[in-house]
């Protein structure tokens, strides 16, 4: 097979291995040298007129595209979204499993009812300026003093780059707000320990108050200033996670219906087979999971753009598919009030694997979603409070889209890469997904799934689905995934900054 067509009324395909002039393509005979995973046209292409791929409008010809010819960014030009919405006119019924034959995982049971699946104590910061302060804490406990806390996963620190030179309300701040109180709360911490500067605008007490927050054991709160020091603080922080230990190892693992499984749905170094064999088979998985109640959430809202009319065709009333419609809205006026477009997403990476516009991405990212209704959709770290297929507000930069989903109550991430990425998660584990056999071998430490194999070995996408689904079980019971046994996730707290640095 030396060429994928995705739908019957495409005017392109997309080449399965490099191709040389004069190779025979369906019923034309390519005229340039084609890259494995681009496309070429099955017809000509007039100039102005749509380059069509699954089924979908993912660019125009920039000039006439002779059939046989390489489509690619240097032939095909961007043009916003002009989509007339349907609401609800895509529902199809969720075959239910009954809740006494869910499957189940073993998980960390909280005291609020909420399920863990990993059992970390957080030091969390309010400001860049107890950054220090709290890797300092968090590097005292090796894995020599963690060896005698085996129910614990490890003191993790949560520290970002913001958190003062910033309006005290809006957008900004209620994020960032929002990231520290979904953190402060996660069901994977155990405990949490907050360190602020004390002279920041986002103030701890502030969250505490706003969240009704309430300090005990295993949630405790300090600002440098008060304790008077940097030193000192250490010191305390110390002090304060040691006694938190020995309460947080009483935690154990016990037997949960696989409905308490919140995943996150993510993707990075895109490819062209994203939208064809990894996002689909991760699709799928979402599918399963919500048949035992669980809930998927699919992020990045430049990634949805130019697929986001699929979505509220699957929105269980006009109200969630017009709240959808209302970030493009505000993505697009984002974008144009910065002197940006929504086409600069794509990367370079993402261009040389073959995908030429933010449509077609998107199109392809889209399908990690999977096929059931769309309950709800969501503010940026906003907690997920409906079950079923999700969608939360976020930007397509890998670090903060997560880090909004997990501050959301995800317990799993999900994430698939054509590419390669060595992308990983605190404390949520993320189990990685490669989209072609090729680069899976070549980064086999890195990849826990080969979703190439449907391509390189015929497996179907109901097969690797399974696969997908079958792992969120084992990693949420405590199998460690490959991003997970290499340390991943210290650095990849990346709280979504919006709006002015003053």
């Amino acid at each position: 097979m030396q060429t994928v067509r995705l739908d019957a009324s495409d005017n392109v395909v997309t080449a399965t291995r490099p191709l040389e002039v004069g190779a025979s393509v369906e019923t034309v005979v390519t005229i340039d040298l084609i890259p494995s995973g681009h496309k070429i046209a099955t017809v000509s292409i007039a100039a102005g007129a749509p380059v069509r791929k699954y089924s979908q409008v993912i660019g125009y010809a920039s000039c006439d595209i002779d059939a046989g010819a390489h489509v690619h960014t240097h032939n095909v030009e961007f043009r916003n979204t002009q989509a007339d919405y349907e609401f609800s006119t895509d529902l199809r019924p969720v075959a239910a499993v009954p809740e006494d034959k869910r499957d189940t995982f073993m998980g960390y049971r909280r005291e609020n009812g909420s399920v863990g699946t990993r059992n970390y104590i957080a030091i969390v910061t309010s400001v860049n300026c107890s950054a220090t302060a709290a890797r300092m804490i968090a590097d005292h406990f090796t894995p020599d003093i963690l060896a005698q806390y085996p129910n614990v996963d490890g003191v993790a620190a949560f520290v970002h780059g913001t958190g003062c030179g910033m309006a005290g309300d809006g957008d900004g701040f209620e994020a960032l707000q929002r990231v520290m109180w979904g953190y402060a709360r996660h069901p994977n911490h155990a405990g949490v320990l907050m360190v602020g500067l004390g002279c920041e605008m986002n103030q701890i007490d502030w969250l505490l108050e706003a969240y009704g927050l309430k300090q005990g054991p295993l949630f405790q709160t300090m600002n440098i200033q008060n304790v008077a020091g940097l030193r000192q603080t250490i010191e305390l922080g110390i002090k304060k996670i040691e006694a938190m230990l020995p309460l947080a190892n009483a935690s154990a693992r016990t037997e949960c219906p696989a409905s308490e499984l919140k995943v996150a749905l993510q993707c990075g170094g895109s490819d062209a087979w994203s939208g064809i064999t990894a996002n689909p088979a991760l699709g799928y998985a979402c599918d399963l999971l919500v048949a035992q109640g669980g809930t998927g959430v699919l992020a990045e809202t430049p990634e949805i753009y130019g697929a986001e009319h699929l979505l509220t065709r699957r929105a269980i009333d006009k109200k969630t598919g017009e709240k959808l419609v209302g970030l493009i809205r505000w993505w697009e006026d984002y974008t144009a009030r910065n002197r940006g477009s929504m086409d600069n997403n794509p990367s370079p990476g993402n261009k040389k694997g073959g995908l030429t516009t933010i449509l077609e991405k998107s199109l392809g990212a889209a399908a990690k979603g999977g096929t059931t209704p769309l309950t709800g959709v969501y503010k940026y770290a906003e907690p997920v409070t409906s079950r079923g297929f999700v969608f939360m507000d976020s930007p397509g930069y890998d670090p903060a889209s997560v880090t909004g989903q997990i501050a959301g109550g995800c317990n799993l991430v999900c994430f698939t890469t054509g590419r390669g990425s060595a992308f990983g998660s605190k404390p949520a584990p993320t189990i990685k997904i490669a989209t072609n056999t090729e680069m899976a071998r070549r980064m086999s430490e890195d990849m826990d799934i080969d979703a190439g194999t449907i391509l390189s070995e015929g497996k179907s996408v109901a097969e690797k689905g399974r696969e997908i689904y079958e792992m969120f079980l084992r990693v949420a019971s405590g199998e460690m995934s490959k991003s997970e046994s290499q340390g991943l996730g210290d650095y990849e707290f990346v709280p979504w900054q919006i709006g002015a640095v003053m």
